[in-house]
């Protein structure tokens, strides 16, 4: 007998050497038991100082001085939050008993409509609104009127509708490279065309290759509707990072992450944080290598990017050019200029659409399929994108393109020149992150909020960007801003350890706290806050 296996034996003689039956079998049972909970402990996807540290404040929340101080805190916050919204004038909180007027209900429309200051007809806002133009409106509205009853979950009744979501499919399908065998379909949004995607490759993975323990691998930087799909889809998200100075992706680190339980690698195309796009080829060869699907997110600047060569820019390759990008994800409803509710999915062949699909075959009903999270659908919102895309044309797309990158590019140049900030990255389309070393960058984003403008704030490291849109081509708005942004610098540099104070010291203070429950404590009750109700309120004491 090998020696190992002569220590083995031996240690079992004398556990059970003497023993009684039922303590040989309780002696076993706690060995497997136990040895099944190392495992699993060890094994499972988070890490164990991830999970220790969440157990350690979960345990010091139950010390009552420390729930009372953090119940404390969240009452204090939601005051705050209330406070704000229930500024907005009276609410109906029951149905009228009297029908009221068509001429009354376009007067409190307006009126709604009207709430807020920020001025985002005028370029003051970053993203959000990507396009305003009256004509426009005045086509998707009346679209928007013809096809508002229309329901693409009944194809047979309104073929109409269906036709033109085939159309918006195939034409973006088109605009990314995809062959004859691309396909997708239009969503409600980047989130739902994220979700469909994770929902595609879990189930594909789970058929073709038995996995049960799905995870995604994706950039720190990718858009946070991974993390939400993760959560509704029971799948695991491998964060990994990106590098320091150009904030793409690590490559290697994205390597590393993965194992047999990976079902997509992600890449964005590009991202939400500082507009810098990852290295699609090199995440593809992965995707070819280890034979995983590679999801590209475009959702923020898909319809810019698929024109900026035509406008004079180059860009690196991040479409179905590339050999192993399987899925991308491209909302119309940003740089498309359609109004809101409407992205589209596309996959590189149709085998992956198909596990995209909820089929239930067995129900008293009838067979049930529906392509997308929805059944029903909005077909008055298919009408106005597929009007929408026909009333730009490729040239008009790739007129806006060319402004829109033009002012961004203006706006990098000018702001790299300011001494005391800095741009992080390279930015491939319209997004311009900012930072400082020199101050808490949150001062500058307090100082230009003072005067009108409504910027993105970043975290991990503090950051603030500005998404540049059509409304930014406008005379005079680009530079402004760049006015500002210098004249505020200049300020804040007499005073720079200044502490931040209102609004923009939350931000500061939220990337500080190690419970990051907490935070997600906080954020719930702004969540609530824009279903407050003064019913709400009396409910509540």
């Amino acid at each position: 007998m090998e020696p190992h296996l002569r220590l083995v034996t031996g240690s079992i003689d004398r556990v059970f050497t003497g023993r009684q039956p039922w303590q040989i079998v309780a002696i076993t049972t706690t060995t497997v038991l136990g040895s099944i909970w190392l495992c699993q402990v060890l094994f499972q996807e988070e890490s164990l100082y991830r999970r220790a540290k969440k157990k350690v404040f979960k345990l010091a929340r139950l010390i009552p001085a420390v729930r009372r101080r953090v119940d404390a805190e969240i009452e204090k916050i939601n005051d705050g939050f209330i406070k704000d919204i229930s500024q907005t004038g009276n609410y109906y909180t029951e149905l009228p008993h009297d029908s009221m007027g068509q001429a009354e209900i376009l007067k409190k429309v307006d009126e709604y409509l009207d709430l807020g200051h920020y001025r985002w007809k005028e370029g003051f806002i970053s993203g959000a609104v990507y396009y305003y133009n009256p004509e426009l409106i005045k086509l998707v509205t009346e679209v928007y009127g013809k096809a508002s009853y229309t329901n693409p979950l009944h194809p047979d009744v309104f073929p109409g509708v269906c036709k033109m979501e085939a159309e918006v499919v195939r034409m973006t399908a088109t605009l990314f490279h995809g062959g004859p065998a691309a396909c997708g379909t239009m969503t409600t949004g980047g989130t739902e065309s994220i979700m469909m995607a994770c929902k595609a490759y879990r189930d594909y993975s789970n058929d073709q290759r038995g996995i049960t323990k799905p995870n995604m691998v994706l950039p720190v930087t990718a858009h946070t509707g991974f993390d939400k799909a993760a959560k509704y889809l029971g799948i695991y998200t491998k964060v990994v990072p990106v590098n320091g100075d150009t904030t793409e992706v690590d490559i290697a680190a994205m390597e590393r992450a993965i194992n047999r339980n990976t079902v997509m690698l992600v890449g964005s195309a590009p991202n939400f944080p500082y507009g810098t796009m990852d290295d699609i080829e090199a995440i593809a060869a992965l995707g070819r290598k280890y034979n995983i699907p590679v999801h590209v997110d475009a959702c923020l600047g898909g319809f810019l990017i698929v024109f900026m060569k035509r406008a004079g820019y180059p860009v690196r390759p991040f479409d179905f050019s590339i050999p192993g990008v399987t899925s991308i994800s491209a909302d119309t409803h940003k740089y498309g200029f359609t109004p809101k509710g409407s992205s589209v999915i596309l996959y590189s062949e149709k085998m992956y659409r198909h596990y995209q699909y909820t089929v239930t075959t067995e129900w008293p009903g009838g067979v049930y399929g529906s392509p997308t999270v929805n059944g029903s659908r909005a077909g008055g919102i298919i009408a106005a994108t597929w009007a929408t895309m026909m009333n730009f044309g490729l040239d008009g797309y790739v007129e806006a393109t060319k402004r829109i990158i033009d002012t961004t590019r203006y706006i990098e140049k000018e702001l790299r020149a300011i001494k005391n900030i800095f741009i992080f990255g390279t930015p491939a389309t319209s997004v311009i992150g900012i930072g400082s070393r020199d101050f808490d960058i949150f001062l500058l984003g307090g100082e230009l909020s003072n005067l009108g403008w409504n910027l993105n704030s970043l975290q991990f490291p503090s950051g603030i960007h500005i998404c540049v849109t059509y409304m930014h081509t406008e005379a005079g708005v680009a530079d402004k801003f760049i006015q500002d942004v210098r004249s505020k610098v200049a300020l804040i540099m007499k005073n720079p350890t200044k502490p931040v104070e209102g609004k923009m010291a939350i931000y500061g203070v939220a990337q500080s706290v190690p419970d990051r429950e907490l935070i997600g404590d906080f954020t719930k009750c702004f969540i609530d806050s824009m279903y407050y109700t003064p019913v709400d309120q009396k409910a509540a004491k």
